[in-house]
């Protein structure tokens, strides 16, 4: 079997969740609850992730990109509003680029424009050398931790590694080479949608220079900043972290 394994919910003009580095589907879990009765709400597992751990991932963000716009086609989804988290923020900036057309509404968040990220705390180096020598377990849990204002004790951190185990080391591997190889800034003035752009002032991932660069780089855009917060704000402040988004989605097709 080599389809991605989708989560779907809801009805009504459909909005895409794309999560991000040793994570799955159910890391939305509070969004889809939440956003079933406004739109249809489709969450692909990402290759090699979660319920898709049985295809095999690209080394790629472009080909991710184009994967998740074909699998959409597929699926009968022609136009939708688009959210990435992370290494998914990465994926949804250049499907955005690449099919500007189908996106409505866009929101990068707890994302940049490049892969190789200026003061994460550690280097793609490190994370694929400790990686190789601590294995995928102790990798997922010493990350998962960094995602989190208050690290091991926040309330989502054993979710997150629940879903980072079912990872294979394949998928969790070739993502590194993915963002290494990434560099989404001259694709930004193709990103036609209207832009949210949302980032924790506390996140060890991604410093205040990459959700400013998008914001300056993507024309119709705007930025908020979510006090105590880390990495994954749509855990840490759920109620807020929804709010913000339905008040910026419109639920039809502009």
């Amino acid at each position: 079997m080599n389809e991605l394994v989708f989560k779907t919910a809801g009805k009504g003009f459909p909005l895409v969740l794309v999560h991000g580095y040793l994570a799955g589907a159910d890391i939305w879990q509070e969004q889809l609850e939440f956003f079933k009765d406004h739109f249809k709400v489709i969450v692909p597992n990402l290759p090699g992730f979660a319920d898709s751990a049985q295809v095999k991932a690209p080394n790629s963000i472009i080909d991710i990109a184009n994967l998740l716009l074909s699998e959409l086609t597929d699926r009968g989804v022609d136009k939708f509003h688009l959210m990435g988290h992370s290494m998914g923020g990465m994926i949804v900036q250049a499907m955005a680029a690449i099919a500007p057309d189908r996106i409505d509404h866009l929101i990068c968040y707890g994302t940049g424009p490049v892969g190789v990220l200026p003061d994460r705390f550690e280097t793609i180096e490190q994370s694929r050398d400790r990686l190789n020598n601590d294995g995928l377990e102790k990798t997922v849990k010493r990350i998962a931790a960094t995602w989190f204002l208050h690290r091991e004790d926040a309330e989502g951190y054993d979710q997150c590694v629940k879903l980072g185990l079912q990872a294979n080391m394949q998928a969790a591997l070739a993502s590194l080479t993915a963002w290494e190889n990434w560099d989404g800034r001259e694709e930004l003035k193709n990103i036609r949608a209207k832009t949210l752009i949302i980032w924790g002032e506390s996140d060890r991932s991604y410093n205040q220079s990459q959700p400013e660069a998008l914001w300056h780089g993507i024309e119709n855009s705007c930025l908020v900043v979510v006090s105590n917060c880390a990495h994954n704000v749509h855990m840490e402040k759920p109620i807020f972290f929804n709010a913000i988004i339905k008040d910026f989605l419109p639920t039809q097709s502009n």
